[in-house]
């Protein structure tokens, strides 16, 4: 599946927005990638996991598990793990850190991805990614639906992504007079 492709898909669930919104980072954009227009089609989600799965098992090869943080990579976590045939877990935050929780486990020598649904900051798969190391197996990689980061992002391990964009991210104290002057909407979920 080619970056025009997956960028067809999210324009094509209305999940491409433009307007002035506060990301889960705090920073301000004028692009917001709304994910859950994806993941209420699950012919869409199959389709573009699908994608994800075979790019990840291209570059890692094997894998068993599966981890994603809470809320936002449960879906794509889930089924790109379907198409890999490996167990999805997730970690959820405990006291504001990012844990395995409900009896999930890793066990040694399990081959381990984290698949996250957008990178924008790096800062969710680099908690996941914490939280993996915590624990007995082989994180072989990382994998993402969109990452507006450009490639930028550090998350400590090597990644794939279904498409790669360099969308503008400003600080609230530093945005464009075009920005400043729509009034900002806060859709994501790192609150919950």
């Amino acid at each position: 599946m080619t970056q025009d492709e997956v960028l067809a898909e999210f324009r094509a669930a209305g999940a491409l927005l433009e307007g002035h919104f506060i990301l889960s980072s705090g920073l301000r954009s004028p692009v917001f990638l709304q994910k859950m227009f994806i993941f209420q089609d699950p012919a869409r989600t199959a389709t573009l996991c699908k994608a994800l799965a075979e790019r990840a098992q291209a570059a890692f090869g094997r894998i068993d598990v599966v981890v994603s943080p809470a809320v936002g990579g449960i879906v794509p976590g889930y089924e790109t793990a379907r198409w890999l045939g490996a167990k999805a877990i997730f970690v959820e935050r405990v006291d504001g850190e990012f844990q395995l929780r409900r009896g999930f486990e890793i066990a040694p020598g399990e081959r381990v991805l984290m698949v996250e649904d957008i990178i924008t900051t790096g800062l969710s798969s680099r908690e996941c990614i914490e939280a993996i190391r915590r624990h007995p197996g082989e994180l072989v990689g990382a994998a993402c639906l969109i990452d507006r980061s450009g490639g930028k992002a550090e998350i400590g391990v090597t990644r794939v992504s279904l498409a790669t964009l360099d969308i503008p991210n400003y600080e609230a104290d530093k945005l464009p007079p075009e920005l400043a002057a729509i009034p900002a909407i806060k859709p994501g979920s790192r609150g919950l």
